[in-house]
Parts: structure tokens; sequence; C-alpha cells
């Protein structure tokens, strides 16, 4: 065991406390907006670090996703390349800047969803991005959503393939990386619908992950069963059973998609988690608006599981050779918006159309006796002169964000 020359002997990670926050989001407009989540976030952080770290050290503090950028090229079917150059941001910048001031004020890792811009991949297109900002307050991590909910705007590394392999690669780190630190232990991040594939968590537990972060689902997935969390808490504690790993999951809390909106829609209905490496919930709020959920990491536990057990950490007996040809052949499409943006909502639904005629015809599902029609999209994409007209909702407001704190966030 280790220190007894069969495994190296390396520095031990202390106990920490973990803590996801779930906030109240505005939609945006412009990038600019983005000031008034960052308002709440801060507030909201502050507010947890003097409860919760009286208890343990945080060293590691879980933002939901749209808690920075929102939701608005989503609901209102935006041009793909519109809402990338209007309202989303590059990373680093002036938002990461800002939540970096509060990382190093106490000295704990900050783990981020937004929609970003990656201009080293492809000009004019955004992903939904996940980082990490270190106690000191460097980007030390970076990755992309891999899968996307049906009704979501952004581009995916699978979309660009060719381009994201001819820079990353095409091995298990350019699509899922995980970050590998002395003191919280090696960190996987995945987003929303990633996690409703057994895959994506199982390929960031063979890259090395022993805490992944995984942020936010929306009604009906964390209403459907009872008690609170739905298949969203199912999915989250069967990755943490099956690969032995700690999940971190906040959840959106009530969304505002215009500041004109006088009540805000509780979309995902709170339920966020944190959940051990046994499958158990260490943690639980029924309540998304503007909480969180803490509790203890012990990552020196995790790795003796992992190490001395014959029975309950299944990675180990994985015959992977029997599982390789399940994948050969393609499912969904490669490289589709390689050559043209995006396409909006109702196009995109013959796609998930097609690969489930494609799924059909291998065999792999039976067709009902009698055809019904399916879920389509009730609506229509907004134009960019629509557009112009729906973003007076936003004429004058949030120009106050920020004021009267230190650059950085570095004030109380």
């Amino acid at each position: 065991m280790p220190g007894d020359g069969s495994l190296p002997a390396r520095k031990p990670v202390a106990p920490y406390m973990a803590v996801g926050l779930s906030t109240y989001v505005y939609g945006i407009a412009e990038r600019k907006h983005i000031a008034v989540n960052l308002d709440i976030i801060e507030d909201n952080l502050h507010a947890a670090m003097s409860m919760v770290n009286i208890n343990m050290p945080v060293k590691l503090i879980a933002l939901s996703e749209g808690a920075l950028t929102g939701f608005t090229d989503e609901a209102f079917d935006l041009p793909h390349t519109l809402a990338a150059r209007d309202l989303f941001i590059e990373i680093p910048g002036p938002e990461s800047e800002r939540l970096a001031g509060l990382a190093r004020l106490y000295e704990t890792y900050i783990v981020v969803q937004c929609k970003a811009r990656w201009p080293e991949v492809m000009a004019d297109r955004y992903f939904n991005t996940m980082f990490v900002l270190s106690p000191t307050g460097e980007i030390v991590h970076k990755a992309a959503k891999n899968h996307l909910w049906c009704r979501e705007r952004s581009c995916t590394p699978h979309d660009v393939y060719d381009r994201w392999v001819e820079l990353f690669g095409d091995g298990i780190d350019a699509f899922y990386p995980v970050l590998r630190t002395d003191d919280i232990g090696a960190i996987g991040t995945i987003c929303c619908s990633d996690g409703e594939y057994p895959e994506v968590v199982r390929a960031l537990a063979l890259n090395g992950a022993e805490v992944v972060y995984r942020p936010s689902e929306a009604m009906p997935m964390t209403g459907n069963s009872y008690p609170g969390g739905g298949s969203w808490m199912t999915q989250n504690r069967g990755h943490a059973q099956f690969n032995s790993v700690y999940m971190i999951c906040p959840n959106v809390g009530p969304v505002y998609l215009h500041p004109k909106m006088r009540h805000p829609v509780d979309i995902a209905g709170g339920s966020s988690h944190i959940v051990d490496y046994y499958g158990n919930v260490m943690s639980y709020s029924a309540s998304g608006a503007n909480t969180m959920v803490a509790a203890i990491i012990d990552v020196e536990a995790l790795r003796n599981f992992r190490v001395m057990n014959l029975n309950s950490n299944w990675t180990k007996d994985l015959r992977t050779e029997i599982f390789r040809r399940m994948y050969d052949q393609p499912i969904h499409p490669k490289n589709l918006w390689l050559e043209q943006e995006p396409l909006t909502h109702e196009p995109v639904d013959d796609i998930y159309r097609a690969n489930i005629a494609r799924l059909v015809e291998r065999g792999t599902y039976t067709a009902p006796s009698i055809a019904h029609p399916g879920a389509r999209y009730q609506g229509s994409p907004t134009t960019a002169e629509q557009w112009e007209e729906i973003r007076h909702f936003w004429d004058g407001w949030g120009e106050e964000s920020g004021s009267g704190r230190a650059e950085g966030g570095t004030t109380r």
C-alpha cells in the first residue's frame, strides 16, 4: 500500500469542503449584462464562505450552468453567429478575472460554466464551456460540453471534429481533460446533458478523475420521480457508484429570461446535490433560489477505496476488448457545423429524427406497430431583425452593476 514500496508515496490530500452554488440568473442581450449575474454570484459566494468555512476549509466552489451567461440563445432561438458575437465571452477575460479575484481572496478553486468563444478553434462559434480558476486566480482547466440538450444552440467539439482533432488530437484527453492537483485531487468537468451518457464520466474516470463537476439539469428530468432530483439524481448517483468518483452537481436557480419579466421561471426545480463515491447523497437542497450545497470531500479515503477494494471499485474489472466494436458505427453525424452555421431548433430536430431512423434500420430500436407524431419544436427562430426589437427589453438595464465593488471582486 502507499508508503510500503508497492505504490509511490505522495503527499496526502487533506479533507476539504466543496460548495455548489445555486443562484438567480438573468438573461443577457449584451456581454456587459453578465456583470449583473456576477453581482449575484459574488454576494452568494461571500455568504456561502461565511457559513461553510467554519466547518472545514473550503477548497472548491462550483457554479451552476447558466450562472454567468444565462440561456438567451436557447430561449429565443437566436442565430448562432449573432449570439457568438454579441452575447458571449472569451476566456480569459474580464468576467473570469473578476471571479479570479474571489478565488484569490478565499484561496479556493472555482469551477465555472459559461457560453464562450474559442477563437483558436473557429471564428463565430461558441461552445458550452467549463473552466477552473486556481487559488492564485489562474485558469488551470478548460473543457467543452460534448453532448447537447436538443434545444441548445452551442457548438460541440464533435460538430467541428476534424478541426478539434487537428488542434488537440483524438485521445480521451482531447474531449475529457482532467485537472490534476496536489491539494484537491483530480477534477473532471462535464455539463448537464453530457451526464445523460454513461460513457462520459467513465471517460473522465479512466483519465484519472476523482471529483466530477456536473452542473444543472432542467425539468422534467429533475422532477420526474420522488423524492427530489429525478433522473438527474439517479444518473449522478450511478456515475459516482459505477466509477468511484465524487459528483458535485449544483443546479441553476430561477431564471429571468429578460429584465422586464415580473417573476422568474424556476426551470430546474432545485435539487442540487453532492454524491460520494459509493453513490450516497452527502448534501441536498430542494431550493435553487440563491442557496448552496456543501459536503466534505476526502480524496485520500477515495484513493484507499480504489486500491484496497476487490469488489466495488468496478473500473478495475473492465473487459475493454469486448466493448470496442460497439462504437464502430457512428450514430450522430460529426462535423455538422464545420462548414455551415449551426442550424436553428426546428431543422436540428430533423437531425435527431434521422439518428432515430438510423437506429431503427440497424435493429437497435424496434419501431412501434403504429407511427404517431413525435416531439417537435413549436415556435419559430428569431431573426437578426426581430432580435433588434426584442433587445429593447434590456434598455438601460444593468448599467450600475458592479458599483462599489473592488476590482477583481476582493471586498465583502
